[in-house]
């Protein structure tokens, strides 16, 4: 039996949104010329796009993992730790990126679907994902 699991998700949304406003912000700065302030925020913004505007869920024979875009910003959960899992969505004001919530720290790039990951100990995380029912399937087999 394969207990890998490896899905990527992009946020398209918020891909279109930061390329736009990127798009707008190189558009005035051509307009009225270079300024600092300017320049510093479009690397801000190329910044956010490089690194979170996908969400890597992976899975192996001892954790479960995900990692933002390159993999900079990542965490690892042993699974003998995972307790449960459910699926569940967010209200839309949990919003993007990585959040603390009263449900737990959620870990999302788009959408308000997500699986919720009750570890030993009690503390839960949520993390976002376009198939959850997939990702909950091979959680139970091992888990």
């Amino acid at each position: 039996m394969n207990n890998r699991y490896e899905h990527t998700q992009v946020g398209y949304l918020m891909l279109v949104i930061l390329c736009v406003v990127l798009a707008f912000m190189i558009f005035f700065m051509s307009f009225y010329g270079f300024n600092l302030i300017g320049f510093i925020a479009v690397l801000v913004v190329v910044l956010v796009l490089w690194m979170f505007t996908k969400l890597t869920v992976e899975i192996d024979s001892e954790f479960l993992r995900i990692k933002f875009g390159p993999g900079i910003i990542r965490k690892k959960f042993p699974l003998k730790d995972i307790v449960s899992c459910k699926a569940v969505k967010n209200p839309w004001y949990y919003g993007w990126g990585i959040r603390i919530t009263p449900n737990g720290i959620l870990y999302n790039v788009s959408g308000f679907h997500a699986v919720e990951l009750e570890m030993k100990g009690g503390r839960k995380y949520r993390i976002g994902t376009d198939e959850p029912e997939k990702l909950i399937d091979i959680l139970n087999l091992i888990i």
